[in-house]
């Protein structure tokens, strides 16, 4: 496929400002447990909210890595990083993760609540599995709807097609987008109901209004208990998302938009009030201590390690100071972004403890709160609430969603399983197919994708540079796996979907050789400074060193880079558009879009047929 013509549809008359209607939720009376022990019309009312965050569409129980939750660390028998040293931990994990059992917890948790509701804090879809990606993600609102969730604010990935999509999935309806010829589909069985559950956006504006795109809170009265849930994403989101998917927005400031909601919450009689904000930390290392030499190290952190283990969060986690500075009428704040796990106590601007949680990602957990309404204070009784992360283990199914699950496979099987290209071995982005300067043998397949797509080439003029963020390669390439059935080493479209899920577009542009040098050195610099480097992948013919913070030689094809050349790049419009702290790339002139990534990606796969597709040396960078 050469130029895409997807394009994504408005939704024209949506109410943006104000308050999502208040709705009633009673589960079935059923035998109180241990917590609920108060009477059911005394002044006590026992609730218990469920929560998690960064869903991402996987619908499907995820692979690898991302359906592991680490639970305990044992030495490292296998020596993983191949350092020689086998008393290391290891971590110990379990599977985890999947709408199917996702459903099934969550129904399970509610058993013996009276008063519950489930809530989410954004990027339920985006970056999502082809199987909710090829129909827009419709299908995993659906099984958001399915599962019973209530309310959930935006993340940054709800913008990756735009802010007039996420409108759209939230009131239904369907997209014209070709009956699936560009490898998507909206609304394939006829029609698409949007979500059943309230989707808010408290701190993202419609300049030319003035308004939210969404509503900013929504009030749940569950027996008498009215809660006021405020949504926000984080602020940086126009840094990390596509220029075009936030163009006509403004992000305004989380402290300052939630803060400025308390008044009016209490307005409408509403004290109770929860932030689900799309904005997280990073848990602390581990202490562990190898039970034979008693050797001590640092692993990765337990999924109850931060804070109920003993951990806590880093200093720089973002989340940090957002929840020391809201409002203390705010009673608890449920987190994302960051895809880890952590239920913590920070403390509010009254110095009083408040629960701060996030459930990992991809719904391999979720946080279990109950807490207490004071009918007599119309408040919650900030001692009574108390949190915990539970292991979405892979069980017990629910039905409709497996239903919905294979509704959707065959709907997208003629999209999912054509075979793209060949591959002679793995092809991987991390651990042995990576150098010491962070070039990985799947960051180079895909720049020389971008520098031969005949999509970014102007006035004949073709880029002679691709750069990739790192960051935008989510999954290997395997040769062993078949999910098709077919040959080993047959790539499909799915699979390579599953490396490059963001939809993309290729741009051109000229740019100098000084500014080539100035996006080099904000790898680890600006925003990137402190992170661990972000190293750019780039097209063969390209080449470049570093030690520490300091660029060295820099060279195409053998020849120093000059600083007053001009040359022509391409890229993607998420770096086009500055995110991932290179905003050297907005300077760039012509600009110039094509295609899509994953065009590009399927085209230059199947130039190798019928021999397939070997990884070169990596020898692009060097570093250290």
């Amino acid at each position: 496929m050469s130029r895409s013509t997807r394009r994504v549809a408005g939704v024209a008359g949506i109410a943006v400002a104000g308050v999502c209607a208040a709705a009633a939720l009673a589960a079935p009376a059923l035998a109180d447990n241990g917590n609920q022990k108060s009477d059911p019309q005394g002044p006590l009312v026992n609730v218990q909210l469920l929560s998690f965050n960064d869903f991402h569409g996987n619908l499907e129980a995820p692979s690898g890595s991302s359906g592991r939750i680490v639970v305990d660390h044992a030495p490292d028998a296998k020596d993983a990083d191949k350092d020689g040293n086998t008393e290391e931990p290891a971590d110990v994990t379990v599977d985890a993760g999947g709408v199917e059992y996702l459903s099934s917890h969550l129904a399970e948790a509610r058993k013996g609540h009276r008063n519950t509701l489930t809530v989410a804090a954004g990027d339920i879809v985006g970056a999502s599995p082809l199987l909710s990606a090829a129909f827009h993600d419709e299908p995993t609102i659906l099984a958001m709807n399915k599962l019973g969730l209530d309310v959930t604010s935006v993340g940054n990935h709800e913008f990756d097609e735009g802010y007039k999509e996420i409108q759209r999935l939230a009131n239904g309806g369907c997209i014209d987008d070709g009956d699936g010829q560009n490898n998507q589909n909206s609304c394939p069985t006829g029609s698409f109901p949007g979500a059943s559950f309230d989707i808010l956006a408290a701190n993202v504006i419609e300049k030319a209004s003035g308004k939210t795109i969404l509503p900013a809170y929504s009030i749940k009265n569950v027996n008498g208990a009215k809660i006021g849930f405020i949504g926000m994403t984080l602020k940086d989101t126009p840094n990390i998302v596509t220029a075009a998917g936030v163009a006509g927005l403004e992000f305004t400031d989380e402290v300052k938009t939630a803060n400025a909601l308390v008044p009016e919450l209490r307005k409408q009689g509403v004290k109770a009030i929860v932030v689900l904000i799309h904005q997280g930390g990073t848990p602390t290392k581990q202490p562990w201590t190898n039970p034979t030499t008693n050797k001590g190290y640092l692993a990765n952190p337990v999924y109850d390690w931060a804070c109920q283990g003993g951990g806590d969060l880093t200093q720089d986690s973002a989340i940090l100071p957002i929840a020391a500075n809201l409002d203390p009428e705010i009673d608890m704040i449920v987190s994302g972004h960051t895809h880890q796990p952590y239920v913590c106590d920070v403390k509010d601007p009254a110095h009083q403890s408040r629960l701060v949680t996030s459930a990992s990602s991809f719904g391999r957990l979720f946080t279990e709160t109950n807490l207490q309404y004071d009918r007599r204070t119309q408040d919650i009784v900030r001692s009574s609430v108390a949190g915990t992360n539970m292991i979405v283990t892979r069980g017990t199914k629910d039905p409709a969603q497996t239903e919905l699950i294979n509704e959707y496979k065959e709907l997208v099987r003629p999209i999912a399983s054509k075979v793209i290209g060949h591959i002679t071995q793995d092809v991987l982005k991390g651990g042995a197919g990576v150098n010491a300067g962070g070039e990985s043998q799947l960051g180079d397949l895909i720049a020389d994708a971008q520098l031969a797509d005949p999509s970014v080439v102007t006035g004949g003029e073709k880029p002679v540079i691709a750069f990739m963020n790192p960051g935008g390669i989510r999954a290997d390439l395997s040769y062993a796996t078949s999910p098709y059935g077919e040959a080993p080493g047959d790539v499909t479209y799915d699979e390579a979907f599953t490396v490059q899920p963001f939809n993309n577009y290729l741009v051109s542009m000229t740019l100098t050789g000084a500014q080539i040098k100035e996006i080099l050195g904000q790898q680890w610099s600006g925003s990137n400074a402190g992170t661990g480097k972000k190293i750019l992948q780039v097209s063969k013919g390209f080449t470049y060193s570093y030690t520490g913070t300091t660029l060295g030689a820099v060279t195409l094809n053998g020849s120093p880079l000059v600083d007053g050349q001009s040359y022509r790049i391409v890229t993607n419009n998420f770096l086009q558009g500055g995110g991932d702290g290179f905003p050297t790339f907005t300077k760039g002139t012509n600009v110039y879009y094509g295609g899509l990534d994953i065009d590009a990606f399927a085209n230059y796969l199947a130039s190798f047929n019928p021999t397939g597709y070997t990884p070169g040396p990596l020898d692009r960078i060097t570093g250290s």
